[in-house]
């Protein structure tokens, strides 16, 4: 199959971009270092890759994404870095045999693991974003009460997303060295071999984690993209069709809109032309000026701001080298 034959709007993977961005994270973060999360792509088929690069342990957002991890056998060390109330579907797996390790940040949390039936857990320390995480102060008395309970304590996690996309790399590392300074704080009161965070905006100034959470690095999209010591390649694509031109205004219309891209980091890019907006099911853009218009039935591909929910709203991406789709892959871990 040919590019120009797929369906639109398609999720497109550009393969040789995608192994260059693996291999350059690979570089610095070998192996267990780094624990790729999965909800930025949510697909098994890419993960695979991760793992063949000797990445064996991963991050995921959602039961589901353990549940397809486990069941795609990539289920040696999945880490739920999320707080669950209900850990059922968590504790099954490991009876059968996967190894899932669940992030706490409150009593209740923890009687939730132990009645799950999980058995190891990470202390989530909030280390200045306001979402979850316990106070660097009570990580300990946390750690002591899940032990207390029968669960294995293998350290602490803490995201700094707060930082990830702040423009000053000078002042992004300032700052991430205090959010990390706070992890340290709870980690010395909790033990365990683990201090697990970051991702892709703090892949070179964070350097107090044990494994790096990034997940963005494998495809990238916009808001990553600006800056520059984030030099991972725009390897994903929603390929489009021009469904309408308009002549007298100078714009055209394409058949992927607000269903078919992650919008919270604003609009999708489209190199050569400025987008106007989006609706439910077009893009309407113009040609920078002097530039031709596109014809009837061209395809176009846009560059979406935000490639978690980007990924989420299709149910397959396609690799292509060139122009030829080389494969394809279930984005089988949407869903909850």
């Amino acid at each position: 199959m040919r590019l120009s034959e797929l369906p639109t709007p398609a999720l497109v993977v550009d393969r040789g971009a995608l192994e260059r961005n693996l291999a350059a994270m690979a570089a610095v973060w070998p192996g267990r270092r780094l624990r790729p999360h999965v909800k930025a792509h949510k697909t098994s088929g890419l993960a695979r890759l991760q793992a063949g690069l000797g990445h064996l342990g991963f991050t995921c957002a959602t039961i589901r994404e353990v549940e397809v991890m486990a069941e795609a056998g990539l289920g040696e060390d999945l880490l739920l870095a999320n707080e669950v109330l209900d850990m059922r579907r968590l504790g099954a797996l490991v009876d059968s045999g996967t190894r899932v390790t669940v992030a706490v940040d409150s009593d209740a949390v923890l009687r939730a693991a132990v009645d799950g039936g999980v058995r190891e857990v990470l202390i989530d320390v909030n280390v200045g974003l306001p979402r979850c995480g316990c106070a660097p102060e009570d990580a300990g008395r946390l750690a002591d009460a899940a032990r207390a309970a029968g669960l294995e304590v293998r350290g602490v996690m803490g995201y700094e997303g707060h930082l990830m996309l702040v423009a000053d790399p000078v002042e992004r590392a300032r700052r991430t060295a205090k959010a990390m300074g706070l992890l340290q704080q709870a980690h010395a009161d909790v033990g365990g071999d683990i201090l697990s965070g970051g991702g892709t905006g703090t892949w070179r100034t964070n350097t107090v984690v044990t494994e790096l959470q990034a997940g963005s690095y494998a495809l990238m999209d916009t808001a990553y993209a600006g800056q520059d010591d984030v030099p991972f390649e725009q390897a994903l694509t929603v390929l489009a069709a021009v469904i309408s031109v308009n002549a007298g205004q100078g714009y055209a219309v394409a058949d992927a809109g607000l269903k078919a891209f992650g919008m919270d980091h604003g609009n999708p890019t489209l190199r050569d032309a400025a987008v106007w907006y989006c609706s439910d099911e077009h893009t309407i853009f113009a040609p920078e000026e002097g530039g031709p218009l596109p014809a009837l039935g061209d395809r176009v591909r846009f560059e979406p701001a935000h490639v978690d929910p980007t990924c989420a709203l299709h149910e397959r991406m396609w690799v292509v080298e060139g122009d030829e789709v080389v494969d394809c892959w279930p984005v089988d871990m949407r869903g909850w």
